[in-house]
């Protein structure tokens, strides 16, 4: 299938630890009229660097990057260049992730996979000042806004949102399937969220989690 034609003259930089992944989506940009690859990046400092070095349009940003996460590069070329249009293509599909996405700036966030014609959309989009997100995860926001409750911060600060979210199901006797089905998450993201809980709490079992949580009245 031939990949549609994208607004003329973007130029891009790539910015990803992952050169196979560099390699892939340069192959796809390079039979796409109107895309140009101007420069990559394998951490967040080289893509700060070469984003102004070379006046790019549009920044495709890694979100687990050395030196520099993606997120804070993000964050330091918006406040250089506020029309600058940042697309996160990220493995990764939490609820932290895309929110800290949001908050730092960009205008778009796909999973790696993505389909071609999404992905070359997404670029066609943040460079046009538009949003765009993947499917999956436009739904989970959509919930996540729709929920007319939340937990107070105030209860265990040291956790986030998700993570109190995930304790008081935990607290519930609710397994990991459970958790996963409820929240809509991989049950991967939910061990993450649960070891993270248990290094914040410094406990060691779902046990003293759930006297934790009853202690802090979640």
């Amino acid at each position: 299938m031939t990949p549609p034609s994208a607004a003329p003259d973007i130029r891009l930089l790539i910015a990803d630890d992952h050169r196979l992944f560099r390699e892939g989506l340069k192959a796809l940009i390079s039979v796409t009229g109107g895309l140009h690859v101007i420069a990559e990046a394998e951490n967040g400092q080289e893509a700060l660097d070469l984003a102004i070095l070379h006046d790019v349009q549009v920044v495709i940003m890694d979100i687990q990057m050395p030196i520099l996460s993606g997120l804070e590069a993000t964050k330091r070329l918006l406040a250089l260049k506020p029309g600058l249009g940042i697309l996160v293509v990220s493995m990764f599909d939490d609820d932290d992730n895309v929110f800290a996405a949001m908050q730092a700036g960009a205008r778009g966030y796909l999973l790696k996979g993505a389909a071609p014609e999404e992905l070359l959309r997404g670029i066609e989009a943040v460079a046009q000042g538009e949003a765009l997100f993947a499917p999956s995860i436009a739904r989970r926001l959509m919930n996540y806004f729709s929920r007319p409750t939340r937990l107070p911060p105030t209860l265990l600060p040291e956790l986030t949102e998700r993570e109190r979210e995930i304790l008081s199901h935990i607290a519930q006797g609710e397994t990991n399937p459970r958790i996963a089905r409820r929240l809509e998450l991989s049950e991967k993201t939910v061990r993450n969220h649960i070891t993270s809980i248990f290094s914040k709490l410094q406990v060691s079992s779902r046990a003293e989690a759930t006297q934790r949580a009853k202690e802090a009245g979640l």
